[in-house]
């Protein structure tokens, strides 16, 4: 259909994202096999329902499955052109989408799950929350997850108002790792938006995504705030796993 893509297009537009995702993240795969990892280490089941927020276009979700083989992922995420492009590049009957906002009441009703979630999992898409939603978002977390469960959050996270030099330290040391291995040419998040907007294959899509999320934060937690969010929300515990530069993994465990 005109203004659809293709699922050649839309792998082609889904290679393009995976590259300019690594403008930001070099160390982008070893950040997905550390997570993986740590459901691999944490849950002690074989075939875990895992819910994913902020899914985007399944980056996290079908690393998981490969992983994975017998886990089930319900994604969540506000941007339906993300949604669309990733089911139609690879479309997987383990990964099942709801179009919602996790700043929003109700969004966990809306993923109509069978049954409490194993895991928890998010890549680079908490970070555009305030720190009130965050709050509420962890707490949900903590009281519908499955005893023994886990949430794992790998995102660009910051010590805050209280070391703003330290921040623009681990910044930059992202940044000059990005250019020792060649990822920082990539293409750039606006740079992607913008072609994205012009792309006749994507047109359909882009009307309903009709401006999509909004990327604006005015109250950014810390790192630090991370943490206590999943302890205060009641996960029995939670700390920082692994780090380059600015990029971490918050890990936090369910009471069993």
């Amino acid at each position: 259909m005109n203004g659809r893509p293709t699922q050649a297009q839309a792998t082609a537009w889904l290679d393009r994202w995976d590259r300019q995702q690594g403008h930001y993240m070099p160390d982008r795969e070893e950040r997905f096999d550390v997570v993986l990892d740590v459901l691999d280490e944490v849950l002690g089941r074989p075939d875990p329902l895992v819910v994913d927020l902020g899914i985007g276009p399944g980056s996290l979700a079908h690393r998981l499955v490969d992983r994975i083989p017998a886990a089930r992922v319900v994604g969540v995420d506000a941007d339906p052109l993300l949604l669309e492009l990733g089911s139609i590049a690879r479309p997987d009957s383990r990964i099942r989408t709801v179009l919602a906002d996790l700043r929003e009441p109700g969004w966990f009703a809306r993923l109509d799950l069978d049954r409490a979630p194993d895991a928890y999992v998010s890549s680079t898409a908490l970070h555009w929350m305030d720190a009130g939603p965050l709050r509420t978002v962890f707490a949900e977390c903590a009281r519908t997850i499955a005893p023994g469960g886990v949430l794992v959050d790998a995102d660009h996270l910051y010590e805050g108002a209280a070391a703003p030099g330290l921040d623009d330290l681990l910044r930059a040391l992202t940044a000059r790792r990005a250019q020792r291995r060649g990822t920082r040419q990539a293409e750039d998040w606006q740079a992607w938006w913008d072609a994205v907007d012009a792309a006749p294959e994507l047109a359909e899509l882009v009307r309903e995504r009709a401006g999509g999320f909004e990327h604006v934060v005015t109250d950014r937690p810390s790192v630090h705030d991370y943490v206590a969010f999943a302890r205060e929300g009641g996960f029995a515990e939670a700390g920082i796993v692994w780090q380059v530069g600015d990029d971490r993994i918050v890990v936090a465990t369910a009471p069993r």
